[in-house]
């Protein structure tokens, strides 16, 4: 009996879905890494937008599900989300250049922005840009919030009740706490499914190599240094839950206050070059791998951040899959995405009150997110240079 409804379920996910390749899907990831700004929320809004709403490549139920599983494990969620999505299409093959593609085009860039940094020194017109792209990216995130909202929450009291408390959470705390999403799973599960359901784990695995002696900013960093910060962003990629905003402190930790690799202002900068860069906003793990240790450092720390959410994917997603239609873990991830929306809610609300510091950035961010929700024909990367020249001029005018 069981069987009958997960296939009629199935078959109408399909139904609502247009065929499409890998290489469509590379080719779609390979501009989203190379035109996609905002961090992992924006980018996760993108992704539902784009290839579940506009293209249909993926059912909306696939995506909520790879939303769920991203921000159940550790590391960054856009990534993570990304290689599931891959995963759907092609398996270990699709994960895995799905990955690159995203993942390639905005490491080159940061890659480009760290060398001319070590070698040129500060970036001084970066303050300028992040004064009006920051607010702009605010925007994005809360755009990608509503549009999130109405699409897992819809009119659930309880997930209501879970997106409210886990919003409160956040912006209190400053963080994302992973035993909440699990709990509100739990109560989501016991609330609309109450018969009891074993909970899945998911494997960890690491490996790394050492390169040669590279210059960073401090000069030539010892082998030592290079394993450190392998170990250092291997255990960020591990242990970090939800997004760019859970990292940063995480990373703040080690790099500024524990190694002393940066100094604070060094740090600020590297955030900023990851935030005025496309793709995932870990990604500035490779601009502190360059500083701290030249091109060798750039490739172990981004290797590093991004090989725990990887192999989750490969090791986790078909236990997560095999169990996904089941009526019990469907209620689990209601609770969790209903907890994730309220974090991403949350997070929005910190975010905006380190950005929008006066009159003028509320009025880019306000003018960008009424250009977002009402106007379709205005591509994001504009929007975003756009806030970054006017955020320049201002900065300029005050300075």
């Amino acid at each position: 009996m069981s069987a009958e409804p997960k296939q009629q379920t199935l078959m109408v996910e399909d139904a609502s879905t247009v065929s499409s390749t890998l290489r469509d899907l590379l080719v779609y990831f390979l501009r989203l890494g190379t035109l996609g700004f905002g961090g992992p929320i924006a980018l996760a809004g993108h992704m539902q937008k784009d290839l579940v709403e506009e293209r249909h490549w993926v059912s909306k139920q696939d995506y909520l599900e790879g939303l769920a599983f991203s921000q159940l494990s550790p590391g960054p969620l856009a990534a993570q989300l990304a290689m599931y999505l891959g995963w759907l299409r092609a398996g270990t093959l699709g994960a895995t250049l799905v990955g690159i593609a995203f993942i390639l085009p905005s490491f080159l860039m940061v890659l480009v922005l760290a060398a001319l940094y070590v070698h040129f020194g500060s970036l001084p017109w970066i303050q300028g840009m992040f004064y009006g792209i920051g607010a702009a990216v605010i925007a994005i995130i809360v755009r990608s919030a509503i549009k999130l909202v109405r699409g897992t929450v819809g009119r659930d009291w309880l997930l209501w009740t879970i997106f409210g408390l886990l919003a409160i959470t956040t912006a209190w705390t400053k963080s994302e706490i992973i035993w909440l999403f699990i709990l509100c799973g739990i109560i989501a599960m016991l609330v609309k499914a109450s018969p009891p359901l074993h909970a899945r784990a998911t494997p960890m695995m690491f490996l790394g190599g050492l390169g040669p002696l590279l210059s960073g900013i401090h000069g030539v960093a010892s082998s030592a240094t290079v394993v450190v910060l392998f170990l250092f962003f291997l255990k960020a990629g591990a242990f970090v839950f939800g997004s760019g905003l859970a990292i940063v402190p995480f990373l703040y930790g080690g790099v500024v206050a524990k190694f002393h690799w940066l100094t604070e202002r060094q740090f600020v900068d590297a955030v900023a070059v990851a935030m005025i860069t496309p793709g995932p906003v870990v990604i500035t793990a490779a601009f502190i791998g360059y500083v701290v240790a030249g091109p060798v450092g750039a490739l172990v720390a981004a290797w590093a951040v991004f090989a725990p959410p990887y192999f989750i994917v490969l090791f986790g997603a078909p236990y997560y899959r095999r169990f996904a239609q089941n009526r019990q873990v469907k209620a689990f991830v209601q609770g969790v995405t209903a907890a994730a929306v309220g974090a991403i809610a949350g997070a929005a609300y910190i975010l905006a009150r380190r950005s929008l510091v006066d009159v003028s950035t509320l009025l880019i961010g306000l003018v960008t997110l009424a250009l977002l929700m009402f106007t379709k024909k205005i591509p994001e990367p504009i929007v975003i240079l756009a806030a970054g020249a006017v955020g320049v001029l201002l900065h300029g005018t005050m300075g």
